[in-house]
C-alpha cells in the first residue's frame, strides 16, 4: 500500500495508526510490571544465590518486594502452564513419569506423610541398611562394565578423573553432565525423565551422582502456590524426587548408586540450601541403603559445616575449591575420587 515518502511510518489510509513515544513507554512499563509479578520469586531466589556485592544488593532490593507480590498472586503458576511448550528440551522436561506431571507431583515418589487418609506404617526391610555401617562385608557384584557419572556442574572434573582411573580396568564410563540443572528446577531438564532415559540407554552397573549447585527453587504445591526453600515441606518434596531417581538408578538391586552430598559452599544463603539438600538425600536413600551409597563430601571438605577453601593434603595446605566457593577444583575432585573408588572396589569383585 502506498506510503507518505516523507514519513514512511504513516499509512495513507484512514485505518493507519502510528505509536507515539508515550505509548511505547507505557507498553514497556506495563511489560516490566508484569515481568516482576510473574518472575518476582525467581529474581529473589537468584539474588540469594549470588555472591556478596553491589550486584546482589541491587537484585535483592528488587527481588524481595517483587517476590512477595508474586507469592500473593497466581500469575507465576499460570505463566508456567502457558509457556510449558517452550521448554528447551521437550523430551526431558515434562510428561508421564516426570516431576512435572502436576503441581505437587513427585513423579511417582510420594513424600512420607503427605498423603491423605489413614496409612499403614511401612515395613522396615534389610534394604534400609548399608552393610558397611553394620560392619558386614556384602557379597560383591561380579563385574563393573558400565559406569554412569552424572549430575550438574559439581560432577566436573570428577567425571573425567573417574573415567581415567578405570579406563585400564575394562570399565566403559559414560559422562552425562547437565550444567545449570537441578532436582528443584525442571525448566531445562526434568531429572525424573532423564534418569529413566539414562538407565534405558546405558543400563549402568553403577551410577555416580553429584548434583546440587543449582538448587533452592520453589516447588509447586497442590491447589496452587509454591513452597519456598528450605522448609521441611520443601525438603520432603526434594527427597521424594531424589528417591524416585535412586530407585531408577539402582535397577531393582542390580546396580549400585553412589550419591555424593554437598560440601558447604562459602555463601551463607547457599549453605542453607545445601543443608536442606543433604538432609533430603539422607532421607531419600534410606529404603535403598543396601544399594545406594551416600558418600559424605560435607564432612570431608567442610568439617562441622564450616567452609574452607584449602585443607591439608600430604602435610601441605592445598586449595580444594574453585574461586566461586561452590565447586571442587582438580585437587578437591581427586579427594572425592578416592572416596568413590574405595566404595566401588568394595562393591565390585572385578576392581579388586
Amino acid at each position: 500500500m502506498p506510503r507518505d515518502l516523507h514519513n514512511p511510518f504513516i499509512l495513507d489510509r484512514e485505518t493507519g495508526r502510528t505509536m507515539r513515544a508515550r505509548d511505547a513507554l507505557i507498553c514497556v512499563f506495563v511489560a516490566v510490571i508484569l515481568l516482576l509479578l510473574i518472575e518476582g520469586a525467581s529474581i529473589r531466589n537468584s539474588g540469594k544465590k549470588m555472591d556478596s556485592g553491589i550486584q546482589r544488593t541491587v537484585v535483592l532490593a528488587v527481588g524481595h518486594p517483587a517476590g512477595w507480590l508474586a507469592d500473593q498472586l497466581p500469575l507465576a503458576a499460570a505463566a508456567d502452564k502457558l509457556t510449558a511448550a517452550l521448554s528447551p528440551d521437550e523430551e526431558l522436561t515434562g510428561g508421564p513419569g516426570g516431576f512435572n506431571d502436576a503441581p505437587g507431583s513427585t513423579g511417582g515418589a510420594q513424600a512420607a506423610g503427605t498423603g491423605g487418609g489413614e496409612t499403614e506404617v511401612a515395613p522396615i526391610t534389610s534394604d534400609y541398611f548399608d552393610p558397611y555401617e553394620l560392619g558386614v562385608k556384602p557379597e560383591p557384584l561380579p563385574a563393573l562394565k558400565s559406569l554412569l557419572v552424572t549430575g550438574d556442574s559439581l560432577a566436573q572434573p570428577l567425571d573425567v578423573q573417574v573415567a581415567r582411573s578405570l579406563a585400564d580396568e575394562g570399565v566403559a564410563t559414560t559422562r552425562d553432565v547437565h550444567l545449570g540443572t537441578g532436582i528443584s528446577k525442571s525448566d531445562l531438564v526434568d531429572w525424573g525423565l532423564l534418569s529413566d532415559k539414562q538407565v534405558e540407554d546405558e543400563e549402568p552397573d553403577a551410577v555416580i551422582m553429584f548434583m546440587g549447585a543449582n538448587e533452592g527453587f520453589p516447588f509447586p504445591v497442590a491447589g496452587g502456590g509454591r513452597e519456598q526453600c528450605c522448609s521441611a515441606e520443601w525438603a520432603a518434596t526434594y527427597a521424594a524426587r531424589a528417591r524416585s531417581m535412586m530407585d531408577t538408578y539402582r535397577r531393582d538391586g542390580d546396580a549400585r548408586v553412589y550419591w555424593l552430598t554437598l560440601p558447604m559452599p562459602r555463601e551463607p544463603a547457599r549453605q542453607e540450601i545445601a543443608r536442606a539438600v543433604n538432609a533430603a538425600i539422607a532421607v531419600a536413600a534410606q529404603p535403598y541403603r543396601s544399594h545406594v551409597r551416600v558418600l559424605d563430601m560435607t564432612e570431608l571438605f567442610t568439617p562441622g559445616g564450616r567452609y574452607r577453601a584449602a585443607m591439608p593434603i600430604g602435610g601441605r595446605a592445598t586449595l580444594v575449591r574453585e574461586p566461586d566457593g561452590i565447586h571442587l577444583n582438580e585437587a578437591g575432585a581427586r579427594l572425592a575420587l578416592d572416596v568413590v573408588l574405595e566404595r566401588l572396589r568394595a562393591d565390585f569383585a572385578s576392581l579388586g
